[in-house]
């Protein structure tokens, strides 16, 4: 093992004595140590499945050697689909997935406490269930000194950002690297035009629209066997202790890009929002549409719009005006810098950019590889999950919210208790019908 990562691994508390303080062998693992980096998955559902082949592909010696789900079909067919594909090693040639997958019976935990064990023989855990459960599984990687990827967003309420921001200033004083999925940050269309407008180029930002306008996503039908826990499970995307609604889940990438462009958080703001045409039962508690203004301190104001309706527009973008000029779209990689008169100030190619979700990971393991902490994203990520979350807050209740407000809230979407045959707080009607929010009335701080 090169003598700098093994100084940084001793350091973050993951080696003592030439020999791993993870408990692997009473698995059945060999823990002699090595040069792999060996990796947990938490959450093994299609963005988990994909966060860890992207994670097998980096050109470290990597390994996965436990995953972790509630359910066992989602474990067992993550396990299938990331064993029939090939991977490259260090030197770019192709290798089978079991010279990067070494994952017994014994280390594949399922229920809702496998977590723990599977992050206790790992180096690098992937965490990739329902946003609600984020904050108690970062904790407990910090609290067990790995390095985290996780994918956004990291809460589903209040309670759960301050608990996060919490853990992130733990995971810097034990300089444990955390990368989350907000990939634009690791795209470099995104990084270069970006910098570019933090610089200056098309001067003061006064201005900004930001989409995620869309049809929707799955549904699981509900099954006679299921209990109301495991139903919500299923259907995470509808339940917002699980999902945080859609502006929290999907539209939070577009809002990081605001605030991310703006080098600031939003002090207050205020919207709309309801059901208007996915009303049917099965759509759970969440809106299919918000509108909002978030209002930057020097009075700036971006528009944001999140949509889940089936044959219309469709828009995934987002755009900015300067005081010198402007950017309508990151798309495509076409990304272009304009002055008010037309002419380009910069213009990216994308010749050759990669996919962010690989970079995101090549650039994370690449870094635990030399021994190197780069990465604390955990902090910028929380808080554009909250101005996510505020931006609900607003929808639901109709009323202007403030970020010091909507940061002292208590009010917790989770469950009492986490349990199979244990009750989330929201519970459907005698006709299956769950309730949903009513501006004006609902109450949301």
């Amino acid at each position: 093992m090169d003598q700098k990562r093994r100084d940084f691994l001793k350091a973050t508390g993951l080696i003592a004595g030439g020999i791993a303080l993870n408990p692997i062998s009473s698995f059945g693992y060999n823990s002699q140590v090595d040069d792999t980096i060996k990796i947990a998955l938490i959450g093994c559902g299609g963005r988990g499945t994909g966060a860890a082949a992207q994670a097998l592909s980096t050109k470290q010696n990597v390994k996965l050697v436990a995953m972790a789900d509630a359910f066992r079909d989602r474990l067992e067919d993550s396990y299938k689909s990331l064993s029939s594909k090939k991977y490259k090693d260090g030197s770019g040639k192709a290798v089978e997935a079991s010279a990067k997958i070494d994952v017994p019976d014994d280390r594949k935990f399922v229920g809702f406490e496998g977590y723990k064990e599977a992050i206790a023989l790992a180096d690098v855990v992937i965490l990739a269930t329902p946003p609600g459960f984020r904050p108690q599984h970062f904790e407990e990687a910090i609290r067990q000194n790995k390095h985290v990827f996780m994918e956004k967003p990291v809460a589903t309420d209040t309670p759960g950002i301050r608990k996060v921001l919490e853990v992130a200033e733990i995971a810097k004083k034990k300089k444990l690297n955390v990368v989350t999925g907000l990939q634009r940050h690791y795209q470099p269309n995104y990084r270069e035009a970006i910098k570019r407008i933090q610089d200056g180029a098309i001067g003061d930002i006064i201005g900004g629209q930001v989409y995620w306008v869309s049809g929707g996503v799955w549904v699981k039908e509900r099954q006679p066997s299921m209990t109301e826990m495991e139903y919500q499970m299923r259907n995470w995307y509808y339940f917002n202790w699980l999902c945080g609604d859609h502006i929290v889940e999907q539209h939070v990438h577009n809002i990081d890009v605001a605030n991310w462009v703006k080098d600031a958080y939003p002090v207050q703001i205020q919207g709309t929002g309801g059901r208007q045409v996915r009303t049917d039962k099965k759509y759970g508690e969440i809106f299919d549409h918000h509108m909002l203004d978030l209002v930057y301190a020097d009075g700036t104001c971006i528009s944001s719009q999140c949509r889940h309706y089936e044959g219309t527009y469709s828009r995934v973008d987002e755009a900015f005006v300067g005081t010198k000029g402007r950017i309508d779209s990151f798309a495509n990689n076409n990304t272009v810098l304009k002055d008010h008169k037309g002419g380009v100030i910069y213009k990216h190619e994308g010749k050759g950019d990669g996919n962010p979700y690989q970079i995101e990971h090549d650039e994370l393991f690449e870094a635990i590889a030399k021994g190197e902490y780069k990465f604390a994203d955990a902090e910028r990520t929380a808080k554009s999950t909250m101005t996510a979350i505020m931006g609900r807050m607003a929808t639901y209740s109709g009323k202007l919210v403030k970020w010091d407000e909507a940061m002292n809230s208590d009010i917790s979407l989770f469950p009492d208790k986490i349990a199979w045959d244990a009750m989330p707080k929201v519970l459907p009607d005698e006709n299956g019908v769950y309730p949903v929010a009513v501006p004006g009335k609902t109450r949301v701080i």
